[in-house]
């Protein structure tokens, strides 16, 4: 996937300057985009460039006191066409790709108890992952039931990410009991 359609994506739920929308892609900014996908300040104004010139975007320009003028982005009707070509093609399995996997098949190599803190650390991380995620559909999503379609659909990512965490944690309870 490119970048261009995690911007699409983020932008046609609510348009944004180029400031808002990088802090949609923070993965420490509770419901954004960050959570599942990455990108530096640097690559989304370049995207948000090329995305303008390929008229997927339109932006303007929104004054501002004591501060310069700031540019709203919002999806044109090209760019939600572009968007639903997108979504509606197929997509393979995301590979893993995980460090620590790597260094748990070579885990022999070192002590167990070295492996053990390890894991205990990243145990730690997705716990508090897991936590952030439950605290958002408590706070964000009462009633699944009732949702706007745009909103159910991004309950669906956030349901993702309770059952990766929740997955990855009872992964990490039986392998740490094997360890041990």
């Amino acid at each position: 996937m490119s970048l261009s359609y995690a911007i699409l994506s983020v932008l046609v739920s609510a348009p944004s300057s180029g400031y808002d929308l990088a802090k949609r892609f923070n993965p420490s900014v509770e419901g954004s985009v960050g959570f599942f996908w990455s990108a530096s300040f640097q690559q989304i104004y370049r995207e948000l460039s090329r995305l303008e010139e390929k008229e997927l975007l339109q932006a303007e320009s929104v004054q501002q006191e004591n501060r310069p003028d700031k540019r709203v982005y919002t999806v044109t009707r090209s760019g939600k066409q572009q968007l639903s070509q997108w979504i509606a093609e197929s997509e393979e399995m995301a590979p893993i790709k995980d460090e620590l996997l790597v260094k748990l098949y070579a885990g022999n190599l070192v002590s167990s108890q070295i492996i053990v803190a390890k894991l205990e650390a990243h145990r730690q991380q997705h716990q508090q992952r897991l936590m952030i995620y439950q605290q958002i559909k408590t706070q964000e999503f009462t009633n699944p039931q009732k949702l706007s379609n745009s909103l159910k659909f991004q309950y669906i990512t956030l349901l993702r990410g309770i059952h990766y965490e929740t997955g990855w944690l009872a992964w990490c309870d039986e392998i740490l009991l094997l360890l041990q």
